[in-house]
């Protein structure tokens, strides 16, 4: 059985013979440093945006601002270490070249002027504290090579990922990330396993990822990320020695998420939408992956990519305080 490999839903939790523990109400479901629970909101774009940050952040769960977000700097200095930035590789690269300039290591004119406005348009990575490298493959040695850089040049907390396999998260924790995500093609809006056929089974990599950091003492926090179905694959991640979740679709389902609103296929504004819903009406939210080509077009990109996401219509189903 050394090659068996299971997933959350093949196991279950067994409680204690006896317990002390007279009620769930008296576990502490917080982190003690800084009073947040143990939860991440997904850098997708129909969870969350430069309005429901605040709300993430109120109710003691760490937003990932996505992909093409725009903030200011007075915007991005005021989420001060309670918020991840999420960069695309091609981005960090970019903006690392751009230090660089800045400090006078390499001359501007290697610089094309369109790579030049799209660094000067927004906040650099390196402006805030902590930064996540999103992007669907880290099993690469280029994403190795580029945490090197950044840990050996700027005091940030780093965020990478994804990756699908145990040793892979062994060598980006000791190249120095802070925090690696768990998982490849196991969210709800992704196809990227079905695509390609890499996955590895999220039970698993996260208890022989956890054996790891035990064995090498590492500090590198795992983030499970993908393919919750509801509160006990949480429950069950966090059993098996993950440090945060993070959620994509289950956050999509409260009302205060970044997705477009509907009722009876008609899209509403949100606080139309915040009321009817409080009537007992069916709203439902737009969620979609971050590989659709909708969102290609969104960043700018003129050359489509076969889709790793798909786009769903989620009924409401709670308030993030709930």
């Amino acid at each position: 059985m050394k090659d068996f490999k299971w997933d959350l839903w093949d196991i279950s939790i067994i409680p204690a013979i006896i317990s002390d523990i007279n009620s769930r109400s008296e576990c502490c479901t917080r982190y003690k440093e800084n009073g947040m629970l143990p939860l991440m909101a997904s850098p997708m774009d129909t969870v969350v945006c430069k309005k429901n940050i605040h709300t993430y952040i109120d109710n003691g769960i760490t937003p990932c601002i996505p992909r093409g977000e725009d903030l200011s700097l007075e915007e991005a200095e005021g989420l001060k270490k309670h918020a991840f930035r999420a960069f695309g590789l091609n981005e960090i690269e970019m903006q690392l070249k751009y230090y660089k300039t800045l400090n006078g290591s390499i001359p501007f004119s290697l610089y094309l002027d369109n790579d030049l406005q799209k660094i000067e348009n927004y906040v650099p990575f390196y402006q805030y504290p902590n930064v996540l490298i999103d992007m669907a493959n880290g099993n690469m040695q280029r994403l190795i090579d580029i945490i090197k850089k950044i840990k050996d040049t700027f005091k940030i907390n780093l965020m990478v990922g994804n990756v699908a396999n145990p040793l892979t998260y062994k060598n980006l924790a000791m190249a120095g990330a802070d925090l690696i995500r768990l998982g490849v093609g196991t969210g709800k809006g992704c196809t990227t396993a079905a695509n390609v056929g890499i996955y590895y089974p999220m039970g698993s990599l996260i208890y022989e990822c956890k054996k790891i950091k035990n064995e090498f003492d590492l500090k590198t926090k795992i983030v499970a990320d993908g393919g919750m179905r509801g509160f006990d694959d949480i429950i069950k991640s966090l059993a098996l020695g993950s440090d945060i979740i993070l959620l994509g679709s289950i956050f999509n389902k409260t009302m205060q998420s970044a997705g477009f609103n509907y009722l009876y296929g008609i899209k509403i504004p949100y606080d139309m939408a915040r009321i009817l819903w409080k009537w007992g009406l069916p709203i439902k939210k737009k969620y979609r992956g971050m590989s659709t080509k909708a969102v290609q077009r969104k960043w700018g990109k003129t050359k489509l990519v076969t889709s790793e996401g798909i786009t769903i219509y989620q009924k409401v189903e709670y308030n993030l305080s709930q």
